[in-house]
């Protein structure tokens, strides 16, 4: 199995993330999720209004959409301080113990991949969540015993790309669940023309509109795509991105007008070379060279979402736009696969 490489298109930040920069300072200037977007400030208008302390938060959805941006918009309009951490590093409950008691109230706690929290550190969290305190253990065999330490009212956002693999009674302790969805092409362009400008980068209308229709609906892509693009320019000494540069640009990084990348490309034609077939995760693993994580996680979220793959319960096929991409003839799928939807 070949270590899984870096894709331009997996929609997970990186150390070099454009985004750090460019992320909205208010509500206002946050493009897309509208439902959300509303939801939020109805919940904070009203926490502000009782004189309370916000509801802990569950954002779920798709990496780069925006999760870790309404965690930092939410803290600034409830005027609270954010701490940040992400659920791998909490290995112990006395990691997550010394985080909580150093928390003031109305601070808000910011867990990002909050479903890769261990089951023990998870359970810790409910007695904190719930009745804001902790137990923690002092001293060790015939002499062990536990003091109860009180916590301030805190808040708790969680972020997690996989609402499943979080326990029940965790999410039924988040009083707040919301989850985002890909942005449409009209939004990320928006999103692109607010970027370019933060960036100092001239970019026009045709230009913005290609870069947001191949960003797979996140924003973080299209950042990252609009930078790329920007070094086009700057190569060729333009000062200004049209749509000419900007084809360029995303044609030379591999991913064509569907927002497909060249794996996206090997996975769709490994389900084509037999359409009636359901093939399982372990054999797209081993044909692709990748991780079943990294297939599950980074791969397919975006084509399933976009009907490119379908998941059955014996394995993948192609979805409708799988078919139409590759110019398969839908009629060559039996319908036992097609029942296979249902199953």
């Amino acid at each position: 199995m070949t270590q899984a490489h870096e894709r331009l298109v997996n929609p997970q930040a990186r150390g070099d993330d454009p985004e750090r920069g460019l992320r909205p300072q208010t509500f206002d200037d946050f493009v897309g999720q509208t439902r959300v977007v509303t939801n939020l400030q109805t919940w904070i208008r009203s926490a502000q209004a009782r004189g309370g302390v916000l509801d802990h938060v569950l954002f779920t959805g798709p990496p780069g959409l925006g999760k870790t941006t309404l965690a930092t918009l939410v803290a600034g309009c409830m005027d609270a301080r954010l701490i940040t951490t992400s659920g791998p590093i909490l290995e112990r409950p006395a990691d997550l113990a010394g985080m909580l008691t150093k928390l003031g109230h109305g601070d808000v706690l910011f867990i990002d991949e909050i479903h890769r929290l261990r089951k023990h550190v998870t359970e810790y969290l409910y007695s904190a969540m719930e009745d804001f305190k902790i137990e923690v253990a002092i001293d060790e065999g015939p002499y062990a015993r536990s003091v109860t330490i009180p916590l301030k009212r805190f808040t708790l956002i969680g972020a997690t790309t996989r609402s499943g693999l979080l326990a029940k009674p965790f999410r039924d302790r988040m009083g707040i669940q919301e989850r985002l969805s890909l942005y449409d092409a009209a939004e990320l362009a928006r999103i692109v023309t607010r970027s370019a400008g933060v960036l100092g980068v001239q970019i026009d209308t045709p230009a913005a509109a290609l870069i947001a229709r191949r960003a797979r609906g996140t924003p973080r892509l299209a950042n990252r795509y609009l930078k790329r693009v920007r070094d086009v320019a700057l190569a060729g000494q333009t000062s200004k991105v049209n749509e000419a540069i900007a084809r360029q640009g995303l044609d030379m990084l591999g991913v064509d007008e569907a927002g497909l990348d060249d794996m996206d490309r090997k996975l769709l034609a490994l389900l084509g070379e037999s359409p009636t077939a359901p093939v399982g995760l372990k054999t797209l693993s081993a044909a692709l060279g990748e991780e079943e994580d990294t297939i599950e996680n980074v791969y397919e979220p975006f084509l399933i979402e976009r009907g490119y793959v379908r998941k059955t319960a014996r394995g993948r096929i192609l979805g409708p736009l799988g078919y139409d991409y590759l110019g398969v003839e839908r009629a060559s799928a039996s319908p036992v696969t097609q029942n296979a939807l249902f199953s």
